[in-house]
């Protein structure tokens, strides 16, 4: 079976895509969750992935790191990972990617906190660009392949890696449009999207860097954490 290594589920967002992918898709995995250390975890999670960073999925004598790689590899054994028709998988892949690699603004004015509502003291030009890019990216999605998830009828990836976007969305009291928003609460309704948070608020241990991101961005409103 599978292992999975991740980190603390109220922060992690990259471990969160893999980790809710496989448990959308009933795809058999073992969970090991490694608690972020403060100052760096780099030497504790070099114990398991080349890279220090989570997620890491573990297959007998394969090793696979990075959260987009770890889809492909699924996808290999488990098709359904991307869309069966050739031009949505193109699209989701393209969109999945580009939410891989981009919003540098979004990351790091709403880094990922499951537990918490913050009032930013702004939303930066930068910021509203990413957000706009979002919300014209699932609409393209959800139009050209007629919903309810991005590429079509099934979950696939693609909304696997927007997932923390949705819990920045709602965290940060953050607005698109209807039809956006109502993707948006979708996401969140999913079963696996639920646990996850469940997990997360149970959470007790805290990270400085993480916290120090909140305040540095905004104000807490609303703590719902252990």
């Amino acid at each position: 079976m599978y292992q999975l290594f991740i980190g603390n589920k109220n922060y992690s967002s990259w471990s969160l895509r893999p980790w809710l992918l496989a448990t959308q898709l009933d795809i058999p995995f073992e969970e090991e969750l490694v608690p972020f250390d403060e100052g760096g975890s780099w030497g504790k999670f070099r114990r398991f992935s080349p890279t220090g960073l989570v997620p890491c999925l573990v297959d007998g004598e394969t090793t696979v790191w990075d959260s987009l790689a770890i889809a492909e590899y699924l996808y290999e054994s488990f098709p359904r990972v991307w869309p069966q028709d050739r031009q949505a998988r193109a699209w989701a892949r393209s969109a999945a990617a580009e939410m891989h690699s981009g919003f540098s603004a979004l990351r790091s004015q709403c880094s990922m906190n499951c537990g918490v509502t913050v009032a930013l003291h702004e939303v930066s030009t930068a910021l509203r660009k990413d957000l706009d890019r979002i919300e014209e990216l699932w609409l393209q999605g959800l139009r050209r392949f007629g919903g309810p998830f991005l590429a079509g009828a099934s979950f696939t990836a693609v909304d696997a890696f927007f997932a923390p976007v949705a819990i920045r969305l709602r965290g940060y009291q953050l607005s698109l449009g209807d039809e956006a928003m109502a993707y948006c609460e979708r996401i969140l309704a999913l079963p696996g999207l639920q646990a996850w948070i469940a997990d997360a608020l149970r959470e007790t241990w805290r990270e400085h860097d993480h916290e120090a991101e909140l305040e540095m961005y905004g104000s807490i409103v609303d703590d719902r954490r252990a």
